[in-house]
């Protein structure tokens, strides 16, 4: 082989390894621009909620706080979560965020399975130091009741439709999340507050416009409004489906027919979440008639929205109870 032949292939070697070293370092700044990305984006906070209620109080705290993002785990058509399994779209939501939103007391039934495989995950219990009322059972059969002495005491979670305690879950809420993220501790307590003002304002309204009503006895749909009657001093004297989505028993109905006749009555209320054919089925038995009350367990995802439910759902009130 000549010289010159020898010089060629070595200049061809040379060229490539050149080629090769600068592909590396090309590869090189990449990565760390991609590190620098996520450097940048490290202090952004992900908080994931479990249903519609716990969405509208998160958001109004986290209201224009940079860097932040609230997501709501289930659809907003969802409604309570009675017996909601999380999916694996749940799951890998939940594996993407940092801070985890529920209303607790008992409400997310699926709980021990997230805690089990998130151990990354904060959570915020919204109810917490809630005083719980507990869930009516009288409509049990009493050989289920008898069947074991042991039943464990289960509380109704539906504390958010009182105004009082929604109060309480945004506090809550502001409070864990300036414990878990200081530095934006100030803007939480700002955005609280406010938000805060406006619930105080609406549940002065609520009280003062209610104060005068004189038919205090009212028939729901389900067991979402205890607390809500606590509040403003109704008294729920029948429930016609205690478990949504289920009917009740011919048993069931006829005792709350009877009841409705015998106490007088006139108004219904059922959920604009569930169908109301037991409600209207009672309603042509008594005479009785049908409004809707809205427990706020699902709307439009703003951040007035369970201000403007619980507005109607004082129109709505006054009206049936007139």
């Amino acid at each position: 082989m000549s010289k010159i032949k020898i010089k060629k292939i070595v200049s061809v070697g040379l060229c490539m390894l050149l080629v090769g070293m600068i592909s590396a370092c090309g590869s090189t700044t990449s990565t760390k621009v991609t590190t620098s990305k996520q450097a940048q984006n490290k202090d952004n906070l992900t908080i994931v909620t479990s249903f519609y209620p716990m969405y509208i109080a998160t958001l109004n705290v986290v209201r224009d706080v940079e860097g932040v993002e609230v997501v709501n785990m289930t659809p907003p058509i969802t409604g309570c979560l009675h017996d909601y399994s999380v999916t694996a779209k749940d799951m890998k939501l939940l594996e993407d965020a940092q801070i985890f939103v529920i209303n607790g007391a008992g409400m997310e039934s699926f709980m021990d399975d997230v805690v089990s495989q998130m151990k990354h995950l904060q959570i915020i219990e919204a109810a917490k130091g809630i005083e719980l009322l507990e869930e009516d059972h009288e409509h049990e059969e009493e050989e289920e009741e008898e069947e074991d002495e042991d039943h464990e005491e289960t509380f109704n979670p539906h504390v958010w439709v009182s105004v009082t305690h929604a109060i309480t879950q945004v506090q809550n809420i502001q409070n864990e999340l300036s414990i878990l993220d200081p530095t934006r501790s100030e803007a939480y307590e700002k955005n609280a507050q406010a938000y805060i003002q406006k619930l105080e304002e609406l549940r002065a309204n609520m009280h003062r416009e209610l104060k005068d009503i004189t038919q205090k006895d009212i028939v729901t749909f389900h067991e979402a409004f205890p607390y809500f009657a606590q509040e403003f001093d109704l008294n729920i004297v029948g429930i016609i489906d205690r478990e949504p989505g289920s009917e009740p028993s011919a048993k069931e109905l006829i005792e709350t027919v009877e009841q409705i006749k015998t106490l007088g009555i006139k108004a219904l209320f059922a959920e604009p979440q569930y169908p109301s054919k037991a409600a209207q089925t009672v309603a042509a038995e008594t005479g009785a008639k049908v409004y809707i009350l809205d427990p706020a367990a699902t709307g439009p995802m703003e951040a007035d929205a369970y201000i403007q439910i619980m507005n109607k759902n004082l129109e709505v009130l006054k009206e049936a109870l007139k």
